[in-house]
Protein backbone atom coordinates (compact mmCIF):
# COMPACT_ATOMS: atom_id res chain seq x y z
CA UNK A 1 0.00 0.00 0.00
CA UNK A 2 1.85 3.15 -1.11
CA UNK A 3 1.95 6.15 1.45
CA UNK A 4 1.00 5.62 5.50
CA UNK A 5 -1.85 7.91 6.24
CA UNK A 6 -4.12 5.94 7.38
CA UNK A 7 -6.46 9.24 6.98
CA UNK A 8 -9.56 8.16 10.25
CA UNK A 9 -10.52 5.31 8.03
CA UNK A 10 -10.52 1.45 8.17
CA UNK A 11 -8.50 -0.69 5.96
CA UNK A 12 -10.78 -1.85 3.71
CA UNK A 13 -13.20 1.78 3.68
CA UNK A 14 -9.44 3.66 2.84
CA UNK A 15 -8.95 1.35 0.01
CA UNK A 16 -12.12 1.21 -1.31
CA UNK A 17 -11.59 5.32 -1.18
CA UNK A 18 -8.95 5.76 -2.84
CA UNK A 19 -9.80 3.47 -5.84
CA UNK A 20 -12.90 5.41 -6.21
CA UNK A 21 -10.84 8.28 -6.21
CA UNK A 22 -7.87 7.24 -8.59
CA UNK A 23 -11.15 5.81 -11.05
CA UNK A 24 -12.40 9.29 -11.01
CA UNK A 25 -9.33 11.08 -11.35
CA UNK A 26 -9.13 9.28 -14.64
CA UNK A 27 -12.05 9.48 -15.66
CA UNK A 28 -12.24 13.31 -15.34
CA UNK A 29 -8.89 14.60 -15.15
CA UNK A 30 -8.88 16.12 -12.13
CA UNK A 31 -10.24 16.45 -8.20
CA UNK A 32 -10.85 18.83 -5.69
CA UNK A 33 -10.14 16.79 -2.35
CA UNK A 34 -8.36 17.48 1.07
CA UNK A 35 -4.64 17.88 0.74
CA UNK A 36 -3.72 14.20 2.66
CA UNK A 37 -6.22 12.73 0.57
CA UNK A 38 -4.35 14.32 -2.89
CA UNK A 39 -1.25 13.14 -1.68
CA UNK A 40 -2.53 9.51 -0.94
CA UNK A 41 -4.04 9.45 -4.69
CA UNK A 42 -1.42 10.99 -6.11
CA UNK A 43 0.89 8.28 -4.90
CA UNK A 44 -1.26 5.21 -6.00
CA UNK A 45 -2.27 7.11 -9.45
CA UNK A 46 1.66 7.72 -10.08
CA UNK A 47 1.97 4.04 -10.15
CA UNK A 48 -1.40 3.25 -12.12
CA UNK A 49 0.01 5.04 -15.24
CA UNK A 50 3.55 3.41 -14.54
CA UNK A 51 2.09 0.27 -14.85
CA UNK A 52 -0.09 1.39 -18.05
CA UNK A 53 2.49 2.72 -19.83
CA UNK A 54 3.52 -0.59 -20.84
CA UNK A 55 0.48 -1.89 -22.80
CA UNK A 56 0.45 -5.93 -22.11
CA UNK A 57 -2.37 -8.32 -20.71
CA UNK A 58 -0.55 -8.40 -17.39
CA UNK A 59 -0.46 -4.78 -16.80
CA UNK A 60 -4.02 -4.52 -18.06
CA UNK A 61 -4.98 -6.98 -15.38
CA UNK A 62 -3.15 -5.32 -12.74
CA UNK A 63 -4.60 -1.87 -13.56
CA UNK A 64 -7.83 -3.71 -13.11
CA UNK A 65 -7.62 -5.36 -9.94
CA UNK A 66 -7.61 -1.54 -8.82
CA UNK A 67 -9.62 0.83 -11.38
CA UNK A 68 -13.31 0.01 -10.64
CA UNK A 69 -14.26 0.71 -14.03
CA UNK A 70 -13.24 -1.13 -17.23
CA UNK A 71 -13.66 1.70 -19.78
CA UNK A 72 -11.92 3.81 -17.38
CA UNK A 73 -9.36 1.56 -17.64
CA UNK A 74 -9.08 1.40 -21.42
CA UNK A 75 -8.58 4.96 -21.29
CA UNK A 76 -6.20 5.06 -19.12
CA UNK A 77 -3.78 2.55 -21.61
CA UNK A 78 -5.05 4.27 -25.08
CA UNK A 79 -5.05 8.17 -24.48
CA UNK A 80 -3.47 9.04 -21.13
CA UNK A 81 -0.65 6.56 -20.92
CA UNK A 82 0.82 7.07 -24.39
CA UNK A 83 0.92 10.68 -23.45
CA UNK A 84 3.62 9.94 -20.70
CA UNK A 85 5.64 7.59 -23.10
CA UNK A 86 8.65 9.67 -22.67
CA UNK A 87 8.26 11.25 -18.87
CA UNK A 88 9.76 9.46 -15.80
CA UNK A 89 6.99 10.42 -12.95
CA UNK A 90 5.36 13.60 -11.97
CA UNK A 91 2.26 12.62 -13.79
CA UNK A 92 -0.05 14.79 -11.46
CA UNK A 93 -0.45 18.34 -10.02
CA UNK A 94 -1.35 19.09 -6.34
CA UNK A 95 -2.54 22.88 -5.93
CA UNK A 96 -3.66 24.00 -2.75
CA UNK A 97 -6.53 25.64 -2.52
CA UNK A 98 -6.81 27.21 0.87
CA UNK A 99 -9.04 25.98 3.81
CA UNK A 100 -12.40 24.79 3.54
CA UNK A 101 -15.75 26.28 4.76
CA UNK A 102 -17.20 24.69 7.63
CA UNK A 103 -14.14 22.76 9.29
CA UNK A 104 -11.37 24.80 8.07
CA UNK A 105 -9.47 21.10 6.32
CA UNK A 106 -6.57 22.44 3.92
CA UNK A 107 -8.59 21.91 0.61
CA UNK A 108 -6.23 21.11 -2.71
CA UNK A 109 -6.72 20.19 -6.48
CA UNK A 110 -5.03 17.41 -7.77
CA UNK A 111 -4.85 16.80 -11.96
CA UNK A 112 -2.88 15.75 -14.46
CA UNK A 113 -0.76 17.35 -15.79
CA UNK A 114 -1.30 16.54 -19.51
CA UNK A 115 -4.87 16.03 -20.58
CA UNK A 116 -5.62 14.08 -23.44
CA UNK A 117 -7.33 15.78 -26.04
CA UNK A 118 -10.70 15.22 -26.65
CA UNK A 119 -12.40 15.95 -30.16
CA UNK A 120 -15.64 17.10 -30.07
CA UNK A 121 -18.20 14.92 -32.58
CA UNK A 122 -20.76 17.21 -34.28
CA UNK A 123 -24.07 16.10 -33.56
CA UNK A 124 -26.63 15.88 -36.32
CA UNK A 125 -29.73 17.95 -36.09
CA UNK A 126 -32.95 17.29 -37.63
CA UNK A 127 -32.35 18.91 -40.43
CA UNK A 128 -29.08 17.52 -41.34
CA UNK A 129 -26.87 20.11 -39.99
CA UNK A 130 -23.93 19.42 -37.57
CA UNK A 131 -24.29 21.63 -34.25
CA UNK A 132 -21.27 22.45 -32.20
Amino acid sequence: MPGTRKLGRTTDHRLAMLRGMVTYLFENGKIETTVTRAKEVRSVAEKMLTIAKEKNLHNYRQVLKYITKEDVANNLFNNIAPLYADINGGYTRITKLGPRRGDAAEMALIELTQQPIVEEIPVETKKGRSKK
